[in-house]
């Protein structure tokens, strides 16, 4: 079973790279975009054919490795 872990910056803590890319895309020309929030999405193959307990670990995997929680939040979605 494939699931998509997105992970964010909480809202609040800053993110250079989402600024960063705000600046550049202002100097491309792109008007107009007033905030980027940059983050990752991790795609997960696992051999769970139970959808809860499939979304069960990949939420756990989230919570000890793959966010740091105190300034990241995720979601988990089965691909």
């Amino acid at each position: 079973m494939k699931l998509l872990v997105t992970v964010m910056p909480k809202n609040g803590v800053l993110d250079p790279q989402g600024k960063a890319i705000a600046q550049a895309l202002g100097t491309l020309g792109f008007g107009g975009v007033n905030d980027v929030r940059a983050g990752k999405v991790i795609e997960l193959d696992v051999a769970e054919t139970d959808p809860a307990k499939a979304r069960a670990a990949a939420e756990e995997m989230a919570r000890k490795l793959l966010a740091n929680t105190v300034i990241e939040s995720f979601r988990v979605e089965t691909a």
